[in-house]
């Protein structure tokens, strides 16, 4: 089987590839770095190195491939950002069709159900609709929760004010959180056995908590185990990415995206549609992974 994957040597992508390969595929990377090509060599995959804003290139890399893995990559320099997520999914579904793919496994996220008001997700769902216009091919839209790495960019909070939190609280073990390995488990599986018809979504999750675990399960892990999670206001949570550097436009989707988990809004389509299984990472194992980043 020939395969095409986009994401580049990234933390789902790569493992994805390495699984593919393992198992004797043919495997295809998109890259945007020239400077990533020999280490995709390394790996037995071949490399193809373009941009997912061309096309005309994606068509001439998807063309004789059996399934591809499709996800968008962040773009911190896009404004409006929702549109330009959107444009890619449009530019996937334009290649897709013009290469008669018939596979495509598309990494999306909870809340894309939704059609605005959940941040750069509400740009997933733009893709989603862009992809789901393909009516001769099959789509796997995988929905994965909040990424447990999502965590890490609190270091600094925690190491300057001794808390941990977001513009968002979730009570009741009703936070979904995923790590990107068990993405990547799942993104594999469909791959290998492209089983699926129509136009479906699975929902993809490693562990159900709350925020409050959250705080105290990494406070424990860094040697403070008094840690609170502190729910901010949107404004606060707007100047403090502000503070940090994040562009206007990328802080605003991220508040938004914040407000909605806040008020149940993201995650209503997740807990209707439950998945039968939780991947293996829990928030103990993620723990030590956030400990090392801490402490490094």
């Amino acid at each position: 089987m020939k395969y095409v994957i986009t994401g580049s040597l990234g933390h789902i992508s790569k493992p994805v590839s390495e699984a593919l390969i393992k198992a004797g595929h043919d495997v295809t990377i998109i890259t945007s770095k020239e400077e990533n090509a020999s280490t995709i060599k390394m790996l037995g995959a071949k490399a193809a190195v373009g941009s997912v804003e061309d096309a005309g290139f994606l068509t001439k890399t998807f063309t004789g491939a059996d399934a591809v893995y499709t996800m968008i990559p962040p773009n911190f320099n896009a404004n409006p950002w929702k549109k330009w997520i959107g444009q890619i999914g449009k530019n996937y579904a334009a290649a897709i069709k013009a290469a008669n793919i018939k596979y495509i496994v598309n990494l999306s996220s909870v809340g894309a159900d939704l059609p605005d008001g959940i941040g750069p997700v509400s740009g997933l769902h733009l893709a989603e609709e862009a992809l789901n216009t393909l009516t001769d091919v099959n789509i796997k839209h995988l929905r994965a929760t909040y990424f447990y790495t999502n965590l890490l960019s609190n270091i600094d909070l925690i190491k300057h004010a001794n808390i941990i939190g977001g513009n968002f609280g979730v009570k009741d073990k009703k936070f979904g959180i995923v790590h990107p390995n068990d993405i990547a488990e799942v993104v594999a599986e469909e791959l290998l056995h492209l089983n699926f018809k129509g136009h479906t979504v699975r929902y993809v999750v490693s562990d159900e908590v709350s925020t409050d675990d959250v705080a105290k399960t990494l406070g424990a892990a860094i040697g403070k185990p008094a840690l609170q999670w502190i729910v901010f206001s949107n404004d606060q949570a707007l100047k403090g990415m502000l503070d940090a550097g994040l562009p206007e436009e990328v802080a605003k989707n991220y508040v938004e995206m914040g407000a909605a988990i806040n008020n149940g809004e993201m995650y209503e389509d997740y807990w209707k549609n439950h998945p039968e299984t939780l991947g293996k990472t829990k928030l103990q194992d993620f723990a030590k992974e956030f400990a090392a980043a801490y402490s490094s």
